[in-house]
């Protein structure tokens, strides 16, 4: 009996995606369970697996194409209902003679090829597309953990290896994916077209719309992080042997920006037509940067969080980012975004707006500079801070004392237990 496979539900306010990538071919057999297609969605990817075994049959939708939930992607027909392609010449004539070896059909000839020995390969995604791009054959990436999935992190590494190796039998050449098509070379001069992603699609949409929609304006500080640096120098080893994951410099600014919240609670709002919603409980958006564009999980509650679990938090979602397994509910919501393109080693820039949210902060590299201490010249670790806001409903003298009352809190972290 013909099982169709369909568009599944795919989140909160989330009703589109479009056909990411057939992760098996029409012909080829699929377990229960197996991964079949992956969607992209504006937030996340997802793998749509198999309800039932069989062989699939059919491909209705194409990959580029865009769906809607409930929409049907292929169709799964138990193998002996399966009507097999013409086998050739030569494949007759085997199975013609008694105790010939048949020859394997085409998709099952491809199955073994992509694996090596014919046995399932287990990758994530973001570990298969690396691994295209680069002519890898996946099955040939050991996976961190013997029997487990392979990560992009793998794929990285086995690419580091083989560069330092030189070329190896590992790698195989493969055409372009069909969404990449590359236009002739004129005058040596090469380009390159390549498909947005549907989430690269809505960053580039959302962005635009924030710069129209809200009256966005930017003021700037600067922080003394001597304080913090010394005191993760001082109790880095205690605090990781205690809960099992670094103390980082966001925490510290979690708590600093939830903090800061309370004494303005307008810069923890969104505007919902001619209403301001003032929202008091504190879920701090982190932006993390991932492969198909930056995304922004969710700590829930972050004022109820202690600086271990902020920090395994945030560790998290970068291992899910890394991996491709962050869920629609990692990235819904949110009241108040924290951007840090100093880990990229930006000195200065100006953070844009998540909708509906009228804030962001955006935190920067830690530089030495020579500053006025006491009537000296000291060397101190200082970092820029900026904070985007929707003038609409934040006037300037808020933002400004938001940002300072945020510096008075990281510049003394004892104020962080106080306070908050």
């Amino acid at each position: 009996m013909p099982v169709k496979i369909v568009v599944p539900e795919l989140g909160e306010s989330v009703v589109e995606a479009t056909v990411g990538k057939w992760l098996k071919k029409q012909g080829e057999r699929v377990s229960v369970g197996e991964p079949v297609v992956e969607l992209e969605t504006e937030k996340v990817d997802l793998e749509v697996g198999a309800e039932h075994g069989g062989v699939l049959a059919r491909i209705e939708r194409g990959e580029g194409e865009d769906v809607k939930i409930g929409d049907v992607l292929g169709v799964i027909e138990e193998a002996e209902e399966v009507t097999e392609p013409a086998t050739t010449a030569a494949a007759k004539e085997s199975a013609a003679k008694p105790g010939a070896p048949p020859k394997a059909t085409a998709p099952a000839a491809a199955a073994a090829k992509d694996s090596g020995n014919g046995a399932k390969v287990m990758a994530s995604p973001l570990a298969r597309r690396v691994a295209e791009a680069h002519g890898v054959d996946v099955a040939q990436v050991p996976p961190s953990e013997p029997g487990g999935r392979v990560r992009q992190r793998d794929v990285e590494k086995f690419l580091e290896a083989k560069s330092a190796k030189g070329p190896g039998p590992a790698v195989v050449e493969k055409p372009a994916p069909p969404q990449r098509a590359a236009s002739a070379e004129v005058s040596g001069r090469r380009e390159e077209r390549v498909r947005m992603s549907r989430r690269r699609q809505t960053i580039a949409r959302r962005l635009v719309e924030a710069q129209h929609a809200a009256a966005m304006l930017t003021t700037f500080n600067e922080v003394d992080m001597t304080a913090v640096v010394e005191l993760r120098q001082r109790r880095k080893e205690e605090f990781k042997k205690r809960h099992g994951v670094g103390l980082g410099v966001a925490s510290f600014f979690v708590k600093a920006a939830v903090g800061a919240l309370k004494d303005f609670p307008r810069l923890n709002a969104e505007i919902q037509g001619d209403e301001m919603v003032l929202k008091h409980y504190y879920d701090i958006g982190i932006a993390v940067g991932a492969s198909g564009g930056l995304v922004v999980p969710v700590l829930r509650d972050a004022d109820r969080m202690s600086f271990a679990e902020i920090e395994a938090g945030i560790k998290e979602f970068a291992r899910k980012a890394d991996e491709g397994t962050l869920t629609l509910e990692d990235l819904s919501g949110g009241t108040f975004t924290i951007t840090n393109g100093g880990v990229f080693g930006s000195l200065l820039s100006t953070p844009i707006l998540n909708p509906p949210q009228v804030g962001i902060l955006g935190l920067h590299k830690i530089e030495e500079r020579a500053v006025p201490v006491a009537g000296q010249v000291a060397i101190r670790p200082m970092m820029y801070v900026a904070l985007s806001y929707d003038h609409r409903i934040v006037d300037g003298l808020e933002a400004v004392q938001f940002l300072v009352r945020v510096k008075e809190l990281v510049e003394d972290p004892g104020n962080l237990l106080l306070e908050i």
